[in-house]
C-alpha cells in the first residue's frame, strides 16, 4: 500500500486560521516534514497534534528528498508544513512535491493561508492579473530583473525584509518612478497588522519616520 504526500499550509500569524482539515490531516500522517521543529513544535502543542516530527528546509532537502520518496512508495504518510504559510511558496517545498510527481507518488495539497493574496486584495490594486516575484535578487541579476519589471503590466507582489524595505522602494523609485502606486502590508493577520498604500514616494517617507517590523509584502501597480 502506497502512503501519500500532503502539503500543508499553516497560520501566517492568527492561529484563528488553522483549518479543521489541516488539523486532522497532521493528527493521522505518521510523519511531519517542517522547516524548524521548534516553530512547528509550538503550533503542533497548541493544538494537541503528537505527530513525529523531521526537519525538512533549505539546506538538507536535496540530500533527503530520495530517501522521503522512497518511504512514502513504501506506505508512509507525510505532511509537509514550513514555519508559516504554504510550503513551496517562497520556502522549502518544490524539490520534494516534483520529486513525488516525477516517481508517481500521490500529492494533496491543502488550500489555506499564503500572505500575497491578502496583501493584494488588500491593497486596492488591480487583482484580476497579477505576477508573484517573491524576493527580488539581492545582488546578481537585481538591476536586470528590475529593469525587465518596469515594462510589467500587470500588478506585481514581492516579499521583502525589514531591514531592506526602504532599499528595495528606492530601488522602485529608480525603475518605475516615484509616482508607481505601491500598498506595503506588514505582520497580515497578527495584532500589528497595517497596510500603507500611496506613491512609491509617500511610502517611502512613511517607513523613513516608522521604522518598518515584520514580515512585509510590497504589491506595486503595473506601467
Amino acid at each position: 500500500m502506497k502512503g501519500k504526500l500532503y502539503v500543508v499550509p499553516t497560520p501566517i500569524g492568527n492561529l484563528g486560521d488553522m483549518t479543521f482539515r489541516a488539523i486532522r490531516v497532521l493528527r493521522d500522517a505518521d510523519l511531519i516534514l517542517a522547516e524548524d521543529t521548534r516553530t512547528s513544535g509550538k503550533l503542533l502543542k497548541h493544538f494537541e497534534i503528537n505527530t513525529p516530527m523531521q526537519p525538512h528546509h533549505m539546506h538538507n532537502e536535496h540530500k533527503t528528498v530520495e530517501s522521503i520518496v522512497q518511504k512514502i512508495q513504501n506506505g508512509t504518510t507525510m505532511a509537509l508544513i514550513s514555519d508559516a504559510g504554504t510550503p513551496a511558496i517562497s520556502d522549502p517545498g518544490f524539490l520534494l512535491v516534483r520529486a513525488c510527481v516525477e516517481s508517481g507518488v500521490e500529492i494533496d495539497c491543502l488550500p489555506g493561508a499564503t500572505a500575497f493574496v491578502p496583501a493584494l486584495v488588500n491593497s486596492g490594486l488591480p487583482c484580476d492579473k497579477f505576477i508573484f516575484e517573491g524576493f527580488l535578487p539581492v545582488k546578481k541579476g537585481r538591476q536586470t530583473r528590475l529593469l525587465h519589471l518596469s515594462e510589467e503590466n500587470r500588478t506585481m507582489i514581492f516579499y521583502e525584509s525589514p531591514h531592506k524595505l526602504l532599499k528595495t522602494l528606492g530601488d522602485f523609485a529608480e525603475y518605475f518612478g516615484e509616482d508607481r502606486k505601491v500598498s506595503v502590508s506588514r505582520e497580515i493577520s497578527k495584532l500589528h497588522e497595517e497596510t500603507i498604500r500611496g506613491t512609491v514616494k509617500e511610502v517611502s517617507e512613511h517607513f523613513v519616520q516608522k521604522s518598518p517590523k515584520g514580515e512585509i509584502v510590497i504589491t506595486v501597480s503595473g506601467k
